[in-house]
């Protein structure tokens, strides 16, 4: 029976459904490390938690082993340890190797958190990847703008999605990125990056050490860094009916490729299991390169649409690939998609919510669940906003036109 320490930041709605997934699971031993309290664990969990342990900061790789080191003493070794979040990759990393867990160590987890380690690793491999660079210094920075042209995007080593994501056009906006107090140092340095121009997918990928058993995929309406730049668009995740159309079958390889490089010599191990967050540019050309590389779970709703269009839990697919190395694939029977709602002018609160009836009727029978955004909501700092809904239909198309009617018609101000 493995005994498998989740890192739950705080007991939230998503997070616990990824607990509840875990605590399901028939032959697991489930602990959490948490920085909410023992109390806080939703009360129809607490009898199915063996161990808990509280931790302010659980980003602090010392920290955490300390932690993971107590559970094993007073629950039992631990044999799997995870956690769904970006930031959580590197620490959890850290604690495998000091205290011998199987899953990814070190070396690994940098090759996925590291973005300019990354592109490096995936060019050696002969991945296509944009031309990219490590500036430590806005010499640096302006060295590698001669070389390759504007625009080019300027981003943190170790980022989180498109924040804190710049795209440079001219002079005066590297000008102004410095007076922001953005400019790269030895200390933080920036990634920078050519600009591609290509539509934006994803794919997900399901491995078992090291092999790929399963995909899925989306495309994103605009990409988050256009909808970082533009707040009064609206942003969607499309997940298409089709799985085996060649704009989608045609990197399968370039994605295997990808993560072979990425697991490197360990891929043939518990390390080389995972659900793998991929982003990738489609040229006109047909021509592919691959972005970023998350090895966790995806963000921006994609969960629940590939649970949507695969009549599947994923979450508790996810617990399941943890724990035991085990996947059933899941046929796609549906096509999915995801609106998110984002207000427009100024102010730092929602004062109003308009079209919400009339995008319900027009949506129709795709509707899956909507979150409606409410009056005096503080104004959100990523591009997911403030309220979001979730599409189902038998074709693309169809999830296409339900998607047009909710952001048509649902408009959210800020005052």
């Amino acid at each position: 029976m493995p005994h498998v320490v989740f890192i739950a930041p705080r007991f939230l709605e998503n997070t616990n459904r990824y607990v509840k997934s875990f605590a399901a699971l028939d032959g697991v031993t489930l602990s959490l490390v948490s920085a909410d309290p023992e109390s806080a664990i939703p009360e129809s969990l607490r009898g199915k938690i063996a161990g808990h342990y509280r931790l302010d900061d659980f980003v602090d790789p010392n920290a955490l082993t300390v932690a993971v080191r107590a559970l094993s003493r007073g629950v039992g070794p631990v044999d799997r340890l995870a956690g769904a979040l970006e930031q959580l990759q590197m620490p959890m990393a850290a604690v495998r190797d000091a205290v011998g867990i199987e899953g990814i160590g070190t070396e690994v987890a940098r090759n996925f958190r590291d973005k300019d380690r990354m592109k490096d690793v995936l060019r050696a491999a002969g991945v296509p990847v944009a031309r990219s660079g490590l500036a430590t210094s806005m010499n640096a920075l302006r060295t590698f703008i001669d070389s390759v042209g504007y625009p080019v995007i300027v981003k943190p080593q170790a980022g989180v999605g498109a924040r804190a994501t710049y795209r440079i056009t001219s002079n005066a906006e590297l000008d102004a990125l410095a007076a922001q107090g953005a400019q790269p140092s030895q200390g933080t340095p920036l990634q920078v990056e050519e600009f591609v121009r290509a539509r934006e997918h994803t794919c997900e990928t399901v491995t078992i050490k090291g092999k790929p058993v399963w995909r899925s995929g989306t495309r994103y309406f605009p990409s988050p860094l256009e909808a970082l730049e533009s707040p009064w668009m609206q942003y969607c995740v499309l997940l298409p009916r089709e799985d085996t159309d060649d704009e989608w079958t045609s990197f399968h390889s370039v994605n295997e490729a990808a993560l072979q490089a990425l697991f490197g010599a360990s891929r043939d191990t518990a390390a080389g299991t995972a659900l793998t967050h991929m982003e990738w540019f489609l040229r006109d050309d047909g021509t592919s390169l691959v972005n970023e590389v998350g090895v966790r779970p995806p963000g921006v709703g994609i969960m629940p649409l590939m649970s949507i269009a695969h009549e599947a839990d994923l979450w508790a697919d996810w617990a399941e690939l943890v724990s035991f190395d085990r996947f059933a694939p899941k046929p796609r029977t549906w096509a999915a998609g995801a609106a998110f709602f984002r207000g427009q002018g100024g102010g730092d609160r929602i004062v109003a919510v308009e079209g919400v009836d009339a995008a319900i009727e027009a949506a129709g029978d795709a509707l899956v669940e909507f979150r409606v955004p409410k009056v005096g909501m503080a104004r959100a700092d990523g591009y997911e906003g403030e309220g979001w809904a979730t599409v189902r239909s038998a074709t693309t198309g169809g999830a296409k036109k339900a998607l047009l009617a909710l952001i048509e018609r649902v408009r959210v101000r800020y005052g």
